[in-house]
């Protein structure tokens, strides 16, 4: 055997003992991790290194619940394309829980940084900007003529009595600012938050405001959600995207990332989304000799279009032309500041 080999094979004796080394060093610091995090919440670390011996691999199936999920879709009809309006709202109400849960991050950061706020807004507007450009899936994926004979059987539910939508409304601007535009200068910040509901803009799709009459849709969404609505609006009372945007410091308010990050979120959500919905809307109830009401009999146009209700987050972030062409011109060509 030449002396060359032997020195190589000695070289890899040595290697797999200082890998062996390096290994249990890493092994031995990660044990002592785990020691302090099972100690630091009154726990015994053996205990759950043993519950390991038992346990099964994970797998893609298991950790993201696909039986479940794909067991959820339950059809009223016989007619095909009612299974993908049943699957597209289920992916829009997936998205916006995404949406909630990064608001969430902003609006309980105590130490929040203009870097942060623009990137969890970014995460935010690309997911509305998926559900802005998603609804050719459904607008071109039906036949107009099985949704007009499906759609009878949903009366009297809505996509208005989306939850979460209503929650990243609350979540998002200051109450004043989902005020039915009618009402607007009747309410403040001593206005029970009761009273404010009933006049929230949505209302107007459900409520005949001379009567105090509500409409099927709006009574059952109350009855179910009301409640939970109410909590939820003092919960972000202080707290939403834009009160946490006047909390920071002035010169944080004047970052050129974080504005165009809320005004891009604000058009997207206020103007590229509603419009996107109301076209789709449009091309399915005005598709035949006559308008047709929407499911849950909502006056759609007129609640949905952007122009009457002039839904608006962040109003002090765009000007007065902006402001007063709200859903009329395209602001696209407004969005980025310099």
């Amino acid at each position: 055997m030449t002396s060359v080999i032997v020195l190589r094979r000695i070289h890899r004796h040595f290697c797999k003992i200082k890998g062996s080394r390096n290994m249990n060093q890493k092994r031995n610091e990660l044990l002592d991790k785990l020691q302090q995090k099972y100690d630091e919440i009154g726990q015994n670390v053996d205990v759950h290194l043993e519950g390991l011996l038992h346990s099964t691999p994970i797998t893609y199936w298991d950790y993201v619940q696909t039986d479940a999920l794909l067991n959820l879709q339950t059809k009223r009809t016989n007619l095909p394309d009612e299974m993908v309006f049943i699957m597209y709202h289920q992916v829009n109400e997936l998205l916006f829980k995404m949406i909630l849960w990064e608001i969430e991050q902003v609006a309980f950061n105590k130490n929040i940084t203009t870097t942060f706020f623009a990137t969890r807004l970014g995460r935010i507007s690309r997911y509305f900007d998926m559900l802005a450009s998603s609804f050719n899936v459904m607008g071109d994926g039906m036949e107009v003529e099985q949704y007009m004979k499906f759609r009878n059987t949903l009366t009297p539910a809505s996509g208005f009595q989306s939850a979460q939508y209503r929650m990243i409304e609350f979540a998002s601007t200051e109450l004043i600012n989902l005020i039915d535009i009618r009402f607007r200068k009747t309410i403040d910040r001593d206005t029970p938050f009761k009273h404010a509901y009933d006049h929230l803009y949505w209302q107007a799709a459900g409520k005949n405001h001379e009567t105090g009459e509500k409409s099927t849709l709006l009574t059952l969404f109350e009855e179910r959600y009301m409640d939970d609505f109410i909590v939820f609006m003092q919960t972000y009372n202080t707290l939403n995207l834009y009160s946490k945007f006047q909390s920071l410091p002035e010169a944080d308010q004047q970052n050129v990332e974080l504005r165009n990050a809320m005004r891009h979120y604000d058009h997207t959500v206020n103007v590229r989304w509603v419009m996107a919905h109301y076209d789709a809307a449009g091309k399915y109830l005005n598709s035949g000799d006559t308008e047709v009401e929407a499911t849950g009999g909502s006056d759609w146009q007129k609640y949905m279009h952007p122009k009457y209700q002039k839904r608006i987050f962040f109003p002090s972030l765009w000007s007065e032309n902006e402001l007063q062409n709200w859903g009329v011109d395209n602001l696209e060509s407004y969005a980025i500041l310099d």
